[in-house]
């Protein structure tokens, strides 16, 4: 029987309440559920190619943790083509699209493997990306990780980070809140889907806000710290060691 709790959050995928995952169904229609349920998806991706320019050498390592499909990845690896032993690693902990990922061309600079991204054994690198990442790994272990990326930086690196944010305060997140539903709604997803898609990221996804965020880079080391994108709920950060 299905829990009446479990419902289509767009584009067939179907979760139950406090049970959003990447795996399964999600995995084929993963880019475009994302681009419709996060804006500026593409301009973001954009944005860290542009960035990672002034980080990437030869030699370089460059992160993207939880890489999902590994678009992003592609893209910077093709951006980057001519830099000389460069590696581009993506991790995601969910194999189905570790599996979907290495499925697609790409450039032999590239790598994708399975793994928790607060138990890797990261390489010296010179360019971290965490796309909407962070605000799936519990709190608790937010800190740790942050440290742990800003030890395995080489020094000049970077840290990209993006985030859903919640606002400074109950009026401001209730700004949030209201825009962020009428921009799905703009995207044609139903009444019904964004209430089952809100259900199924309870506990699943917890966003910090701006100056929880600021906060966290700060204790693990970084001290050059700038906002490069923002809309609503939604943060870009560029943090150089």
């Amino acid at each position: 029987m299905v829990s009446r709790n479990t419902g289509d959050v767009g584009h067939g995928i179907t979760a139950g309440s406090s049970a959003w995952r990447f795996g399964g169904d999600v995995v084929p229609q993963f880019d475009n559920h994302v681009r419709q349920s996060v804006p500026f998806y593409d301009v973001g991706h954009d944005l860290v190619g542009k960035l990672s320019d002034f980080f990437i050498g030869d030699h370089s390592v460059c992160y993207d943790l939880g890489c999902s499909t590994g678009e992003l990845v592609r893209q910077l690896a093709g951006r980057h083509a001519h830099r000389l032993g460069t590696q581009f690693i993506g991790i995601d902990s969910e194999a189905d699209m570790v599996t979907h990922a290495n499925q697609q061309s790409a450039p032999e600079s590239v790598q994708f493997v399975v793994d928790d991204i607060c138990t890797t054994q990261y390489q010296h690198a010179d360019l971290i990306i965490a796309y909407y990442t962070v605000q799936f790994v519990r709190p608790r272990q937010r800190q740790d990780l942050i440290n742990r990326l800003y030890t395995a930086l080489n020094w000049g690196g970077a840290l990209i980070l993006f985030e859903k944010v919640r606002g400074a305060d109950a009026r401001f997140q209730d700004i949030f809140t209201t825009l962020y539903t009428e921009f799905k709604q703009d995207q044609l997803f139903t009444a019904d889907e964004i209430l089952a898609k809100s259900r199924s990221l309870k506990g699943v996804l917890e966003p910090f806000s701006t100056q929880g965020n600021l906060d966290m880079l700060r204790r693990a080391g970084f001290l050059d710290i700038v906002t490069v994108m923002k809309y609503l709920c939604f943060e870009g950060f560029l943090a150089i060691k």
